[in-house]
């Protein structure tokens, strides 16, 4: 009887020990919070090859205005009167006065370098007179083709006359050095230097071109970016961007060569007007330095580095397609190579 009693109380023991283990684990499951589900694969990232055109430009820092500034100086005498700064210079017009007396503009190669007062003298200086006062109207004969044998006849003297009086001066039929401004075509009047009273023998004022132009220098080493009549872009203190052309280079003074040798470069606006509105301002250069057009570009993330050397590009599958790589221009890069075609899906990066 001892035995079953002891029996008995075993199977009871084990029996619960069994219940609480069960329920331990049922309140140990229950009591679990919900696991996330997992995160599903993120999708691939693609974009296409596309034909188009890649460009590289170079952007400098330059300067409109009017370009570089020649020095006038007068003759004997006393200013009394000075031009205005912005004054274009006209043919046969005064420009400013000497002991009250006009300084007039003819153009021509050769300044006047002697009185014209003595008929029979020949030289340039003569074909310059006769060529203005022909265009100013007035009859001086057939100059000869060689300006070196221009003479300065008894007909040219009367023209010059006749010009004295419309003039308003003396009609000595006489030509100083100093009563007439010889340049080389219309110059604009950049500075006024002198002063009302001063000797007309100081520099008086500065004249330029009457075109804006932009100016900048480039050091030698990068003389290569530009060329004469290379296309560029004027981007104007505004931002807003016209074309030009690069239409002189040349080499800088060598006492503003300070940090290494330079070259001058100058653009000329296609379009005057572009830049109408304004007379010295900085801007900036934006210049093609490479090119190719109609090409197959991807994104530069879209480029796969290979272990064995070269790239690649991914297809969505998982394929590679090595590629050769061409022009590369800020995210872009030129590709070709076996089955690289327009409109191709591959896997890139961004």
């Amino acid at each position: 009887m001892p035995n079953k009693i002891h029996g008995m109380r075993n199977t009871v023991i084990a029996a619960t020990v069994v219940v609480v283990v069960v329920a331990a684990v049922v309140l140990f499951v229950r009591g679990r919070p919900d696991e996330p589900a997992a995160a599903p694969p993120s999708e691939v990232k693609t974009t296409t090859v596309q034909k188009g055109d890649l460009a590289n430009t170079r952007v400098l820092q330059a300067n409109l205005g009017f370009g570089a500034a020649r020095p006038v100086k007068g003759g004997t005498g006393t200013v009394t009167k000075l031009p205005a700064v912005g004054q274009v210079t006209e043919l046969g017009k005064e420009l400013y006065r000497v002991d009250d007396q006009p300084v007039v503009v003819f153009f021509g190669a050769t300044p006047l370098f002697r009185p014209l007062d003595a008929p029979g003298l020949k030289g340039s200086d003569v074909a310059v007179l006769m060529d203005n006062l022909a265009a100013l109207g007035y009859q001086v004969g057939t100059r000869p083709r060689d300006a070196a044998k221009a003479e300065f006849t008894p007909k040219v003297v009367d023209a010059l006359k006749k010009w004295q009086k419309a003039l308003g001066v003396e009609q000595n039929g006489a030509l100083a050095p100093g009563r007439v401004l010889v340049l080389d075509r219309p110059m604009r009047v950049g500075s006024v230097k002198a002063q009302l009273g001063a000797p007309a023998a100081e520099e008086l004022f500065e004249v330029t071109p009457t075109t804006r132009l932009v100016t900048v220098q480039v050091p030698v080493t990068e003389a290569g970016v530009v060329k004469m009549d290379m296309p560029v872009v004027i981007v104007r203190p505004d931002s807003r961007e016209v074309p030009g052309k690069v239409t002189s280079v040349t080499n800088a003074p060598a006492s503003e060569n300070g940090g290494g040798p330079k070259i001058d470069v100058v653009v000329t606006p296609d379009n005057p007007a572009d830049v109408g509105d304004l007379d010295t301002a900085p801007v900036r250069l934006k210049i093609t330095t490479e090119s190719r057009t109609g090409v197959l570009t991807v994104p530069l993330a879209a480029l796969i580095a290979l272990k064995e050397g070269g790239y690649a590009v991914q297809l969505p599958g998982g394929g590679l397609k090595a590629v050769r790589t061409g022009l590369y221009s800020q995210d872009k890069v030129e590709i070709s190579g076996d089955g690289i075609t327009d409109g191709l899906e591959v896997v890139t990066a961004q």
